[in-house]
């Protein structure tokens, strides 16, 4: 088996600086997009709010302390939107939709595992 040869010290410095800056034009890259991500949706989504102090950072309308999987879930049980606005005074038939289409946007943003028939 051979030794490996020794990298001079000048190269190894370069390296490190090529490195350095890769690294840098990653995370400024990733800062960016991850900018326009969050002003994007916190333009199309006006009633939806995500605060890390309030429900674990859990999407909720308007800071109600109602989830948006919990809205979600009720339609998906089948109750009309009125039932819903019954059960639930604080929200309007906005929130509702708004609840829906940030759930279709959020399935759409990634893959899930799905049984294929």
């Amino acid at each position: 088996m051979r030794k490996p040869r020794k990298i001079p010290a000048r190269l190894r410095t370069a390296m490190r600086g090529m490195l350095r800056a890769a690294v840098k034009v990653e995370c400024d890259s990733k800062r960016a997009f991850e900018a326009e991500s969050v002003e994007d949706s916190a333009m199309k989504f006006t009633r939806i709010t995500v605060n890390p102090k309030q429900m674990d950072g859990v999407p909720c309308i308007r800071g109600l302390r109602i989830p948006v999987a919990t809205v979600v879930g009720l339609v998906a049980e089948g109750m009309t939107q009125a039932q819903i606005l019954k059960a639930y005074p604080d929200l309007g038939a906005a929130d509702i939709n708004e609840a829906l289409q940030y759930a279709a946007e959020a399935v759409r943003e990634r893959e899930l595992p799905l049984t294929v028939r």
